[in-house]
């Protein structure tokens, strides 16, 4: 008899999460204004609002806080930190910050002017939002076949090379890098192929675009190569990212994912001029280059999860798990962004509540819907997230509109995995009598969908 998956770890410490009335919830939400951002974590039983920073930490990762050396400049933990991200992708320049978005603010500081446009494989929030936030323009050039959500490509977070180039020759000369990021978040964690990414570097390079790539789950997407690329299925997670990084130009990471730590985040470039341009925006903002807003004990922590982190039984495992509730979720008929991404199943809002109009909001209505049903955070990545068009201001509802089931790195159990199957079961089953959604009462200018309020409208 041939042995069940089991998880690659042993639990050694338990957290206590509360369960609540749907009235309770009724409550709770109402005072938050409809936005789950504004929940209090003891108000919520299970919690898949991001992966990012809500992982559990290895016993190495534990251990090595205790080595932190918390010196103002030249710290030893740093030292340690930079050897681990030279040797893993290949950088010679590297500068920590305390997460992705901070790397982000830091870097297009320096690169991202007014004017300027930056193609991407669907930036995600808080990436469109520095290149807009700068006068610039983020302009998608991902594949046809993510729209899809019901079609089975096992890459669908790969660049549309004519897409691409289209908008390399109409810009030519105001186009400061580009964007490529792995896994894809936006269209459902969908993974980049080494294929894609050796010809849409080679690409860039043509028209003297260099590319930065946006690393949040690079050793998923590492992972989904090696399972699913011809040629990888031999190689290690290690020397698949070693690839990776060999075609582009730079990265900017969120250690808050696939570095499995609660802060952290950093730059890291093989251009000189970009490393000392960038340095002169990481002092003011995040804190001397040695440690760049992270104590010595967190950079520890970052350079052990990183390496523990890129073996394959521990992404095996983590996307397991997700595979796991994608099959649970097949059973009931409930439709999602397919094939089941690496870190969050993506539930199609559009298909799900096909009664509730763009205008108000389908994804966040089921967002909402899910959290009264069973307690379950989740989160909208739909047409809320996308923000307005800053020169119209109108609603961008052009992209697709997902609920993000994100599952915290070795936080939750299967049986976790079946109460969301049932919930969202529960929420599918009388989606037919859902018929209206919610609308905006108040939204800020920038990245809206963390502090929106709206309003649910027929209750």
């Amino acid at each position: 008899m041939e042995l069940p998956f089991a998880e690659s770890w042993k639990i050694k410490m338990v957290e206590p999460i509360r369960k609540s009335t749907r009235e309770e919830r009724e409550k709770w939400l109402a005072a938050a204004h409809n936005n789950v951002f504004m929940l209090k974590a003891e108000e919520v039983y299970i919690d898949l609002l991001t992966d990012s920073g809500t992982g559990a930490m290895s016993q190495g990762q534990w251990s090595a806080m205790m080595l932190g050396d918390e010196s103002y400049a030249g710290a030893t933990s740093f030292y340690k930190f930079e050897s681990t991200v030279k040797k893993l992708f290949g950088m010679r320049y590297v500068i920590p910050t305390h997460q992705g978005r901070a790397a982000e603010n830091v870097l297009f500081s320096y690169l991202v002017k007014p004017g300027m446009v930056v193609p991407g494989n669907a930036h995600f929030d808080t990436t469109k939002g520095h290149i807009e936030a700068r006068g610039a323009k983020a302009i998608d050039v991902t594949c046809d076949e993510a729209k899809d959500t019901q079609l089975e490509v096992p890459f669908k977070g790969n660049v549309g090379l004519k897409k691409l180039e289209k908008v390399l020759k109409e810009n030519k000369g105001n186009v400061p890098f580009m964007v490529l990021t792995i896994t894809n978040n936006t269209v459902g964690g969908q993974p980049v192929s080494m294929k894609n990414i050796r010809e849409t570097c080679e690409l860039c390079h043509k028209y003297g675009v260099p590319v930065n790539m946006d690393s949040a789950r690079f050793a998923e997407n590492a992972y989904f190569i090696k399972t699913r690329e011809k040629g990888y299925e031999n190689k290690s997670i290690k020397e698949i990212t070693k690839e990776m990084y060999s075609y582009v130009d730079s990265m900017t990471m969120s250690a808050k994912k696939d570095a499995i730590v609660n802060m952290g985040g950093f730059i890291a470039t093989k251009k000189k001029d970009w490393y000392e341009g960038a340095k002169s925006f990481c002092i003011p903002y995040e804190g001397f280059i040695t440690y760049g807003g992270l104590a010595g004990r967190d950079l520890e922590a970052l350079a052990v999860g990183l390496d523990e982190n890129t073996e394959f039984d521990m992404l095996q495992t983590r996307i397991h798990q997700v595979a796991y509730l994608a099959q649970k979720l097949d059973e009931y008929g409930i439709p999602y962004q397919r094939p089941a991404g690496g870190h969050a199943i993506f539930l199609d809002a559009d298909r799900i509540l096909p009664n509730i109009p763009k205008e108000e909001f389908p994804a966040q209505t089921m967002t909402c819907e899910l959290y009264l049903e069973a307690g379950i955070r989740a989160c909208e990545i739909g047409y809320l997230l996308a923000d307005r068009d800053p020169v119209t201001h109108e609603n961008r509802f052009g992209g697709l509109d997902f609920v993000r089931l994100c599952i915290p790195r070795r936080v939750y159990t299967d049986n976790h995995m079946d109460v969301i199957a049932a919930a969202c079961k529960n929420l599918y089953d009388r989606r037919n009598e859902i018929t209206r959604g919610v609308k905006i009462t108040w939204e800020a200018k920038l990245m809206r969908h963390f502090t929106v309020q709206l309003e649910r409208l027929g209750k």
